[in-house]
């Protein structure tokens, strides 16, 4: 006999997201990031979705996300829908513009930056615990001053024939790689 889920459990037992209350969704800085981890940095993400699947990945790795403005509205229902009730288990953080995220989180961190033409692979790179992989949006990516200001931490994923990869999945794929070079930061061990 097949067990019926409660009126506010899924099917697969977890937990449904209009259990997660307004205040929850919210992202706050909540100190969640693991030892060693990465930050994600989204400049002017324009998607929702993108940016709730990349917060949902961030959770389950303990990186910290930086959400550089402007962007949409975050309380932005495909942006719920995307991050399902995992915005109580993330830290991220919201910059007014790039200006004020260089200021203050740049100094003293090593960057990547993650665009399509990239002078190496992000295979190539040799990524150390407390990076900071930098991705622009959808549309326009990384603005062009940046990336020849840094020639060394411009890496691109090998593609052909499209203009781009989706977002999240970019996020994903080089966050990976960057944690399997980090041996998993302990997440092995859980």
């Amino acid at each position: 006999m097949m067990a019926v889920p409660g009126p506010k459990s899924s099917a697969m037992g977890r937990k449904e997201n209009l259990e997660v209350t307004e205040e929850e969704r919210r992202p706050t800085d909540r100190k969640l990031t693991r030892e060693g981890a990465l930050t994600i940095v989204l400049l002017r993400p324009r998607i929702p979705q993108n940016t709730g699947a990349i917060a949902r990945m961030c959770a389950a790795t303990g990186f910290r996300l930086d959400l550089v403005e402007p962007l949409f509205k975050l309380d932005d229902t495909k942006l719920k829908r995307a991050g399902l009730d995992y915005w109580p288990l993330l830290d991220v953080r919201t910059f007014a513009n790039f200006e004020e995220w260089r200021t203050r989180e740049l100094p003293g961190k090593r960057i990547w930056l993650l665009e399509t033409k990239g002078r190496k692979t992000y295979a190539q790179a040799a990524f150390r615990p407390g990076d900071l992989l930098v991705f622009g949006d959808e549309q326009e990516g990384i603005d062009p001053g940046l990336l020849e200001a840094n020639p060394e931490s411009w890496l691109r994923i090998p593609q052909q024939g499209v203009r781009s990869l989706n977002l999240a999945m970019s996020v994903g794929i080089v966050s990976y790689e960057a944690l399997r070079q980090l041996n998993w930061l302990g997440l092995e061990s859980m």
